[in-house]
């Protein structure tokens, strides 16, 4: 699962109001050329559009992100998600995650909670608010003592910027909300998210072909 995140290398970060928005925008992000999504829970129609991807895009690799609870973990599964993802680092999630065999990965954004995440067995940590926090300098100074971590930066990313992680051996892959913004997807405004998609699919096969 994780290769798959790296294959795929940013990743879009979306929150979807109306659940029937789902299935259209799954399709323009995968024909855009990126097999992954991640949906956020900040919305009440989350579990609805993950379960709408997974029924309509089969092929369409659903991360369930913002979850902050078991109750959450259980219903983001249940709708169809393969990864649960999460801003922070909640121990009783990462170890209900853990028990239940559910792929996970935890926010950070200081080095206690890198050496939490490793002492509760995960080396794969997601960076939020990765802009906010320091970006690519901070990342680069975590990865100095923690040679075997791997990031996913989110927040603030866009096309400039992730080019610069994407460099970085130490990317898992980067979370994107530029690609699909919730007023875009909103207003169905499809056709112009495939194009974000492209470009970002792109951005990707052309660092890919240089490391």
């Amino acid at each position: 699962m994780f290769e798959r995140l790296k294959e795929t290398g940013i990743i879009p970060v979306v929150s979807i109001n109306d659940a029937d928005n789902a299935k259209p925008l799954a399709e323009a992000v995968y024909t855009g050329g990126l097999s992954c999504i991640e949906v956020t829970f900040r919305t009440a129609a989350a579990k609805q559009a993950i379960r709408n991807i997974k029924d309509n895009c089969p092929d369409m690799f659903i991360l369930a992100g913002t979850v902050l609870s078991t109750a959450q973990a259980d219903e983001a599964m249940e709708a169809g998600a393969s990864m649960i993802v999460a801003p922070g680092l909640n121990p009783k999630v990462a170890a209900y995650c853990k028990e239940k065999g559910y792929p996970y990965i935890p926010g950070i954004c200081t080095p206690s909670e890198i050496e939490t995440a490793m002492d509760l067995g995960y080396k794969i940590v997601k960076f939020f608010p990765a802009e906010a926090s320091g970006g690519i300098k901070m990342l680069e100074a975590f990865h100095a003592p923690y040679r075997d971590v791997e990031f996913m930066p989110t927040g603030g990313i866009n096309i400039e910027t992730a080019k610069e992680y994407l460099k970085k051996d130490f990317i898992l892959c980067v979370g994107g909300s530029w690609i699909a913004k919730t007023d875009m997807i909103d207003k169905r405004q499809f056709e112009e998210i495939k194009e974000s998609a492209k470009q970002a699919a792109e951005l990707v096969r052309l660092i890919r072909s240089t490391q």
